[in-house]
């Protein structure tokens, strides 16, 4: 680290975030100031077609540690959290969103955690999550069921984006080759020494979610494509499978025709063709993800463009991220 970086980098990724601008800026500000020690809070504006872009700019005429990186377009939650770890300058790194469902006030809870347990990664738990709606939590508990089933058991359950991380962290998630990191999984893997802070989720403060149930299902789905092969071996069980039915369809199909009592009918054949097909296509389905996912890396597009960063001199600044 350079003798000007700061002790604590802040990052915000953000979409369409106008309405909770305001509330947002009056909770961390004298927060941040009042933590006595060097901070960035870097907003990484992912593509907003709102005002999130006017106000952010407005803001940091008069508030020097506020730092806005705009991407060139929407590149998604993920990748704003990658471009703000690519950015960040500071010995910890704390993400959080918009919103204010986690409360900015932990913040200083994971620093104390971080120095007095002596570790790299802090993670907010939520430990009660009744502002969220019932299928929101419900869904998010078979999210983190799912993920400790097939990631492993270091993941903690009911932690979310809201952690602090180490410079060491940081440096190790930079490093990483992959493209379209599932921070939440990535971090606990490495298997850096944590602790747990728990808190209270609250509602939004203002505005809509933009993660809605399409957002929701993606993130699954590649949270289990990134980190498992389990999809591929359940095909193979799936064929398997479906290979045994149509055995024991041929075997009983011989059986009806040598006691002659084969009846002319079509139940069995559709049936038989139905549960087939089904298992054919999931299994060319869960296929045609992974080979996806190896086009999209063999392409090498970057996962995001930066247009714009208030630290560099010259105003404007396109990264690539992975090619640098």
């Amino acid at each position: 680290m350079r003798p000007d970086d700061p002790v604590l980098s802040v990052v915000v990724p953000m979409y369409d975030e106008e309405e909770v601008l305001p509330i947002f800026f009056e909770r961390m500000r004298p927060l941040l100031d009042g933590l006595g020690i060097s901070y960035e809070l870097l907003v990484v504006d992912d593509g907003s077609r709102d005002g999130t872009a006017t106000l952010l700019m407005a803001a940091a005429e008069d508030w020097l540690q506020l730092r806005v990186v705009r991407l060139l377009r929407n590149s998604g939650h993920q990748a704003a959290q990658s471009a703000g770890f690519r950015r960040a300058r500071g010995e910890y790194v704390v993400t959080i969103d918009a919103d204010l469902q986690d409360p900015p006030e932990v913040i200083a809870d994971f620093l104390k955690a971080a120095r007095d347990e002596d570790v790299d990664v802090v993670y907010g738990v939520r430990s009660d999550r009744s502002s969220d709606s019932w299928p929101k939590r419900t869904t998010a508990r078979l999210y983190y069921r799912l993920m400790c089933r097939l990631v492993g058991k270091q993941i903690p359950f009911d932690a979310g984006d809201f952690r602090l991380v180490s410079r060491r962290v940081v440096d190790a998630v930079n490093a990483l080759p992959e493209d379209g990191r599932v921070f939440r999984l990535v971090i606990p893997w490495l298997g850096f020494p944590s602790a747990e802070v728990p808190y209270v989720r609250a509602e939004r403060a203002a505005g809509t979610t933009k993660y809605n149930l399409s957002k929701m299902l993606r993130l699954a789905f590649d949270s289990v494509t990134a980190f498992s092969a389990a999809p591929l071996r359940l095909a193979t069980w799936l064929g398997l499978l479906g290979g045994a039915m149509s055995a024991l369809f041929v075997v009983g199909a011989l059986i009806i025709k040598l006691t002659g009592r084969s009846i002319p009918g079509w139940t069995s054949t559709v049936l038989a063709v139905s549960v087939i097909g089904a298992i054919q296509l999931l299994c060319l389905g869960l296929l045609g993800e992974y080979v996806a996912r190896l086009f999209q890396s063999s392409q090498r597009r970057p996962q995001f463009l930066v247009g714009y960063d208030s630290l560099d001199d010259s105003g404007h600044h396109t990264f690539t991220e992975g090619n640098d």
